[in-house]
């Protein structure tokens, strides 16, 4: 085969079994390899080339079954069921294969060349699991390859096996089979499909099945892909009802039917396993099992998931205030440069001031204030996910999210919302309920971003710690954030709930939770990917809002009238109302300005207050205090403004996200004005409860 020509491969898998992780080995893309929420909705594509043939390989997203719920497990669903490849290659996990299993029985049904990829097979070893894979390879009937995705030796066999597979084109041997009340309805439906259907592309014992189990969505699929109204066919309709009405006869109920082809499929594989795993399982895991009974204890496991949390604050804390410095030292030494060269092309004063101080000073702080804690914050968070903690995470507040009547998983989508909000409502997607994603997504701004730290952190340490230096004032600051971020999070529990028992009533759903082994986390690749796949995607969607929102800013704050700038007339404006929830017009107005990106919240109220018309920088905390305190602030306005940085509109970017994941401007309307409504009475609360003791 030339080079011109090249062999199509689907790689389809459970989460967490290394598949993403050979599509990196095999391609040397760059793909992220983590259990990360969202990160394979798209399909991903790389090359390789081998014995002189191009092979493509598409990573799908990782799913537990064909039976998909949410829109990753559909996306791989519709590719597996109706895109053109030459080979699907089903990556399992040696070290819970029977579960893997009922995806390969799945796959087979619907495709002929399938290769079974048993990776993670070192892990088995070291656990004491002996896998006789030649015995899974002659009940299947299929090619069965052994690898360890992180040596590349091993993926030469893979490459062989799927060059094989492609060339031989020949159905497997195995044949799935069901149980007699599913398989006599299977085999009439697949009669009348035969003299309906003429293009084999689809398998028409496949479709019968469908068809029997009536899912709607992939029903509807099939026939789009057919070009034929097979579900309204009159034949199959007639032939479905009576099919219906034996199996009630025989005390099976229409919507029982998929669990008995799931029961099938589950049996199945247990069968299977039974001569393939030759080591009891039950011993192997002992050492995660200990590790657990404290992680996602009730007695530990809050207390534990709290102090890693204040501990990685601490570390962001303390690491992003040196290189913080150093950038802003760095971009305010080319202010000057910049500022020259305008200079001496006689540049208008005006034009030069709007681009130097309105839109470049914009820009930098954005990039000197949110860069560094953003390298610290989301890598520490992506070495807690390489070893498999974010998942106890979701397990430890799975109840409190039930008592919410929302998601388990929605304590996922939160912890990607502190690096990024619009990211935690793409990670949303993994909610299988329409409603509960929603919720997710609704309440998902109320966790504060990485662009709202720096506000809260300047806050706490203006405020809060006074006369505490050195280690102790950055413990304290960590703990009293800590503590912030536990509120924040019990007032999402509060919304979800209060949406749950209004416009989004109903009752939480069961799902899949996996608790992926413990694994010694990939340093090296985790600060790449972070970098790479986070920290630069964020900042770069905060860059480009943060040039126009400089432009606005310089313009409102030096256009005059009567001798007073936009700024702070509409600063007067709100005023009074602002007063009422404990903040004042200039805090507002702030937070208004600072919807395209939350890291300008605070250099805005600066600028208000000296009203120089530009973006200033302050040289300590001492002076901003200072300037804050003769500006009217007390500790209610500081207790006001953290609030109201917790709870209040999500930015520009998050908004835009929301449109695109539910692709309603009612949606995305409502995730903007809730928050700001529960922000502005939970502060006109606290505010004016506060006045009575203070």
């Amino acid at each position: 085969m030339s080079l011109s020509e090249k062999i199509s491969v689907a790689l389809i898998g459970n989460p967490n079994v290394g598949k993403s992780t050979i599509f990196n080995g095999l391609t040397g893309m760059n793909q992220h390899t983590g259990n990360w929420i969202g990160k394979t909705v798209e399909t991903a594509k790389g090359k390789c080339i081998y014995n002189h043939t191009v092979y493509e390989f598409i990573d799908l997203p990782g799913t537990y079954s064909l039976f998909s719920h949410s829109s990753e497990e559909e996306c791989a669903r519709d590719f597996i069921c109706f895109e053109k490849y030459d080979v699907a290659v089903v990556v399992c996990d040696a070290t819970c294969l029977e579960r893997n299993l009922n995806l390969v029985l799945q796959v087979m049904e619907i495709v002929n060349n399938v290769v079974v990829c048993v990776n993670l097979i070192d892990e088995a070893k070291s656990k004491g699991i002996e896998l006789d894979l030649e015995s899974l390879q002659n009940q299947l009937g299929v090619t069965v390859v052994a690898t360890n995705a992180r040596k590349k030796k091993t993926l030469k066999n893979l490459l062989k096996a799927i060059q094989n597979s492609a060339n031989k084109k020949t159905d497997s041997k195995f044949k799935m089979k069901y149980i007699n009340d599913i398989e006599n309805p299977i085999n009439k439906l697949r009669d009348i499909i035969d003299s309906k259907i003429k293009d084999k592309t689809l398998s028409n014992r496949w479709i019968a099945l469908r068809l029997l189990e009536q899912d709607k969505d992939m029903v509807n699929k099939i026939d789009q892909f057919l070009g034929y109204d097979l579900s309204n066919d009159s034949d199959v309709i007639s032939e479905l009802d009576k099919i219906y009405k034996c199996l009630e006869e025989n005390g099976i109920e229409r919507q029982t039917i998929k669990d008995k082809i799931v029961s099938c499929l589950i049996l199945t594989a247990e069968g299977i396993c039974l001569d393939v795993i030759k080591s009891d399982c039950n011993k192997c895991n002992i050492r995660d099992r200990k590790v657990d009974k404290i992680l996602i204890s009730k007695k530990f496991g809050i207390p534990i998931m709290i102090l890693l949390l204040m501990i990685v604050f601490w570390i962001t804390i303390i690491g992003a205030n040196y290189p913080s410095e150093c950038l802003s030292n760095f971009f305010f030494w080319g202010e000057g440069k910049i500022s020259a060269f305008f200079e001496s092309i006689n540049m208008p004063d005006k034009l030069s001031s709007f681009l130097v101080d309105g839109v470049y000073r914009v820009l930098v702080w954005v990039i000197s204030v949110m860069l560094p804690p953003m390298v610290i914050f989301l890598p520490l968070f992506t070495l807690l996910e390489d070893f498999g903690y974010l998942p106890r995470i979701a397990f430890n507040l799975d109840y409190y999210f039930k008592k919410a009547c929302a998601s388990g998983k929605q304590a996922l989508t939160m912890c990607q919302g502190f690096g990024c909000n619009a990211v935690g409502v793409m990670g949303c997607r993994i909610i299988n309920s329409k409603r509960e994603r929603l919720i997710a997504i609704l309440t998902n701004s109320l966790v504060p971003c990485n662009g709202r730290f720096p506000t809260l952190i300047t806050i706490i340490s203006m405020f809060f710690i006074t006369g505490v230096f050195g280690f102790a004032k950055s413990v304290l600051s960590a703990v009293i954030l800590t503590l912030v971020i536990i509120f924040s999070i019990f007032m999402t529990f509060m919304l979800s709930k209060l949406l749950s028992k209004t416009i989004l009533k109903g009752e939480p759903s069961s799902f899949n939770l996996e608790l992926p082994p413990y694994r010694k986390p990939q340093v090296c690749k985790v600060l790449v990917r972070s970098l790479l796949d986070r920290t630069l995607f964020v900042l770069g969607r905060a860059v480009v809002v943060s040039i126009p929102v400089g432009a606005i800013i310089w313009l409102l704050a030096n256009i005059q009238v009567n001798d007073v700038s936009l700024l702070l007339h509409c600063a007067n404006f709100l005023d009074p109302f602002a007063k009422f929830i404990g903040l004042d017009g200039v805090i507002l107005l702030a937070f208004i300005l600072g919807f395209p990106a939350n890291e300008i919240v605070m250099p805005i109220i600066i600028m208000s207050y000296m009203a120089t018309g530009k973006l200033i920088e302050i040289d300590n905390l001492t002076q901003l205090h200072t300037l804050l305190v003769e500006n009217g602030w007390t500790i209610i306005t500081a207790i006001c403004t953290i609030i109201f940085s917790l709870i209040h509109f999500p930015c520009s970017t998050t908004c835009l996200t929301i449109r695109k994941e539910t692709k309603s401007m009612k949606w995305t309307v409502l995730s903007f004005i809730i928050p700001t409504v529960m922000g502005i009475l939970v502060c006109g609360i606290v505010a004016n409860t506060l006045r009575i003791f203070i």
